[in-house]
């Protein structure tokens, strides 16, 4: 009896010490709104894959921007709109561009309305409060600032948060998809595009859509 007992002792001390309490309640504390408009700088981290991601997100104009340079590869522009309308392109001399659509638009600035808290963690050298929505996220925030600094999807992608500027907003201009992301000639190219992203699966922006339908979509 013993023997099975303090496994199980340990167990329970090391979830109380990481993740207390592990149920939501009436008292605890809740997620911070995200600002209407804000610049991110994002380190991703997919299975050793690494990228930088500049988010810029504009929920009054019904956009939101991933600007995606990954490791000694490709620059890729993931331009989302509300209307589920998903451009991804590349503007080198290639002029590789594909469209995406979806059932859902960007994510709303409550989008973590609803998530259970997990208590408290060390992360990237702060002090976060820690939640999950719907088994697919889990959202770590700056105790004090209440600035988010880390999240990770349920595939094991996560984001360590550089920078977040509140406020910063990207010209209109750069919100605008390359004429030839509307011509038909460049199917071939399109589709060389979305086989190097492997079908867009562990697209950032994809995946935070997700969390929008409730993490109802096909990965």
């Amino acid at each position: 009896m013993a023997s099975t007992v303090k496994p199980i002792f340990i167990l329970l001390v090391f979830i109380s010490f990481h993740f207390s309490p592990l149920a939501s309640k009436p008292n605890d504390p809740t997620p911070s709104t995200w600002p209407l408009q804000f610049h991110s700088v994002l380190f991703m981290n997919n299975s050793g894959t690494l990228q930088k991601v500049d988010l810029w997100y504009d929920w009054p104009n019904g956009r939101n921007f991933n600007i995606i340079q990954n490791q000694l590869g490709k620059l890729l522009y993931d331009l989302e709109w509300d209307n589920g309308t998903s451009f991804i392109y590349t503007l080198d001399s290639n002029k590789e561009c594909r469209i995406l659509h979806f059932d859902v638009g960007i994510l709303r600035p409550n989008w973590l309305d609803g998530a259970n808290y997990l208590g408290q963690q060390q992360k990237d050298g702060f002090l976060c409060n820690v939640w999950e929505k719907v088994d697919f996220i889990w959202y770590y925030e700056d105790v004090v600032t209440k600035r988010p600094v880390f999240w990770a999807f349920y595939t094991g992608y996560t984001a360590h948060v550089m920078t977040f500027e509140v406020g910063a907003v990207l010209e209109d201009s750069k919100w605008q998809a390359p004429v030839y992301c509307f011509k038909e000639a460049y199917g071939k190219r399109n589709q060389a595009l979305i086989e190097s992203l492997g079908s867009s699966d562990h697209l950032h922006g994809k995946l935070m859509r997700q969390i929008s339908s409730g993490a109802s979509m096909t990965i």
